[in-house]
């Protein structure tokens, strides 16, 4: 193991970016997210890349579709509802074929709504993060470790597939000091022959674009992207699996939660209840399969987020509620405790116990 250092979540994921080769970082300051764009205003200028305050939420996505058109590593950062005045530029990319990073550090909503950890925006980095037909990378860390490593994972898999990948955090993870390992990379930029040409003519003269007003032509680019994305779902699945091979009570969740979820899980084995987490790492490409696969081992699924249910709608989907489906949430803020979940697990247990469920 390498040379440890203790860091808040979000100045440890800037600091990975810039490791990952990151040199171009435009933003505008939102709650809980600031930290990046404070850490960012300091390292950057330091390194040779470039940081820049934008005028708005708006120009900073804009700004990272044009530094990536020209080949370069580039990200932005905000928190909920800035993310959405960033989905038109997060669609431009998408449909320019273009890669780039985004983080959400969720807070609650709807509207300014508070400055306290979320989940509620699972339907906006899965279902919509922009308009069309899209996909973006979605990624759900649930350690400090797990934010540093997702960055790298992040831009390297944005390149390869030409898309935008975003990292969903919450308040609660960007705020929190763990101990991380910084790993050390080989940053030299790979050749990009889709970039836009340079002056010096050192490069073909490429047109990155967005806009195709022959339908055909439209139907063709998106049919082609749709393929890459099929691609992304056979490899890049990914979920971690605790006690789930015996497990009666299925737990799943994602993210800070999942933290939660496993300390409940460890409490019920302690009192004799077969329980278990399934905690999906991407959200885009989902773990389908794997889900699928565990559920039908077990008795019960309880899905369990830090909203009013938006990640149980997919796992009811992708099981078919072949095993019952129970989903139980915090909002506006409010992070659940472990005697709140190991109360949800207990219940369904003692109904699998009196054969009523």
């Amino acid at each position: 193991m390498g040379e440890r250092f203790l860091m808040k979540g979000n100045e440890a994921l800037a600091e990975a970016a810039i490791l990952a080769g990151c040199r171009h970082y435009f933003g505008y300051p939102i709650t809980p997210q600031n930290e990046v764009g404070t850490y960012m205003s300091k390292r950057m200028p330091k390194i040779g890349g470039t940081f820049l305050q934008a005028e708005s939420e708006i120009a900073a996505i804009n700004m990272v579709l044009g530094a990536a058109a020209a080949g370069a590593r580039a990200m932005t950062s905000s928190s909920s509802p800035g993310i959405s005045l960033k989905t038109e530029g997060i669609s431009y990319m998408a449909g320019s074929d273009l890669p780039g990073v985004i983080l959400n550090v969720q807070r609650g909503g709807p509207g300014l709504g508070g400055i306290q950890p979320s989940q509620a925006d699972y339907f906006q980095a899965t279902r919509a993060p922009g308009h069309g037909d899209l996909h973006v990378l979605v990624f759900a860390p649930a350690t400090v470790q797990e934010m540093v490593d997702a960055v790298f994972e992040a831009f390297d898999l944005a390149e390869q597939y030409r898309m935008p990948a975003l990292i969903l955090a919450d308040g609660l993870l960007g705020q929190m000091m763990e101990p991380v390992e910084l790993p050390e990379r080989d940053v030299t930029p790979l050749p990009k022959p889709w970039a836009v040409g340079a002056n010096d003519g050192s490069r073909p003269r490429n047109v990155v674009n967005s806009l195709f007003l022959k339908p055909e032509e439209l139907e063709k680019l998106i049919l082609s992207r749709f393929e890459r994305y099929a691609e992304v779902e056979r490899k890049h699945s990914r979920c971690e699996e605790y006690l789930t091979d015996d497990a009666d009570v299925l737990t799943v969740a994602y993210g800070a939660t999942a933290r939660v979820v496993r300390a409940a899980v460890d409490e019920a084995r302690a009192g004799g209840v077969k329980a278990g987490l399934l905690r999906p790492v991407t959200l885009w490409p989902f773990p389908k399969q794997q889900l699928k696969a565990a559920a039908s081992r077990a008795q019960d699924v309880l899905v369990v987020e830090m909203s009013m249910g938006q990640m149980v709608d997919d796992v009811r989907l992708y099981t078919q509620e072949q095993t019952p489906v129970h989903f139980y949430g915090r909002t506006g803020g409010i992070v659940p405790a472990p005697s709140e979940v190991l109360a949800q697990i207990e219940r369904l247990h003692t109904a699998q116990q009196g054969g009523n469920r």
